[in-house]
């Protein structure tokens, strides 16, 4: 080994699926020691042969470094996968996808297995990962102490944000952000619902769509100061009730159109309940109280 290669932290990987395997080449890459581990043993040859070690269980795995990283298929295979493992002063950093609850539970389970967890949230497909500049990073939240450890180890595959010493926090960041995606999905896919039957070409519209949707991002900042301060009336530029008042004619288009409204209906009853109960004025802010139960 070269010098570089020893002073390159050791990393054991539990799960070789799309996502696991782009974390294993990179590390790899990067001259980081590896040894893997997955339950299906043939995802592990192409990696035997770059270079990583591969454990013939997760026990044997877990016990070869002190740092060890999760990726699989869901939480309750993370608990089957490190049941039988000694996990006791092991540095544990689970980057399965779950809910905050789950990322809870599972640092609370880790702890009482003498060992210090971490949750991480991927914002990224196995393409961007180890890629520079792609756009993708990981949440990661729980001990601040274990992150500032490993920080730069987990830098390689993708950029790192650290969102709290709550344990639950990236699960959240990560399941809230993909929802803002699901809802933009949601209002593209009903716009080109509305063109869809005309004589307009769907990629000559997608531009404009795309430049609309960029333009409008930045109301974001808008909404959390309003929610920061309390005053949804503060910085309005088209009130509720003006807004409201010009949804019958989306509705009508989409029903002239052969459109379902089912995807843009549900904001739009929220909107008029807003609006009922005093909120003319304000923005579109008050709909997220209206939310929360």
């Amino acid at each position: 080994m070269t010098q570089n290669t020893v002073e390159k932290t050791s990393v054991t990987l539990l799960g070789l699926g799309a996502m696991g395997t782009a974390l294993a080449r990179t590390w790899l890459a990067a001259g980081h020691p590896l040894t893997v581990w997955n339950r299906t043993p043939a995802r592990a040859t192409p990696l035997a042969a770059e270079g990583a070690k591969v454990a013939d269980s997760a026990v044997e795995a877990v016990a070869v470094n002190s740092l060890v990283v999760v990726c699989l298929l869901d939480d309750a295979s993370v608990q089957d996968a490190l049941a039988d493992a000694d996990l006791a002063g092991r540095d544990l950093v689970n980057l399965t996808t779950g809910t905050p609850a789950q990322a809870r539970e599972r640092a609370e389970w880790t702890r009482e297995r003498g060992a210090r967890y971490l949750y991480g949230g991927i914002m990224a497909v196995p393409p961007m990962i180890g890629v520079p500049d792609s756009g993708g990073y990981v949440f990661y939240s729980g001990s601040p102490e274990l992150f500032e450890r490993h920080r730069d180890t987990l830098a390689v595959p993708a950029g790192t944000v650290y969102v709290g010493r709550d344990a639950g926090f990236a699960a959240l960041h990560d399941v809230a952000l993909l929802s803002a995606m699901y809802g933009m999905f949601a209002g593209a896919a009903h716009a080109f619902a509305l063109i869809r039957k005309e004589d307009i070409d769907p990629a000559s519209f997608a531009p404009l769509l795309a430049d609309w949707l960029v333009a409008m991002a930045p109301a974001v900042h808008r909404t959390a100061d309003q929610l920061r301060g309390g005053d949804y009336t503060r910085g309005v530029v088209s009130t509720l009730a003006m807004q409201v008042a010009g949804t019958p004619a989306f509705l009508s288009t989409a029903e002239q159109q052969g459109v379902s409204p089912e995807l843009v209906s549900p904001y739009f009853e929220l909107m008029r309940r807003r609006l009922a109960e005093g909120g003319g004025e304000e923005d579109l802010t008050g709909v997220i109280d209206l939310l929360v139960r």
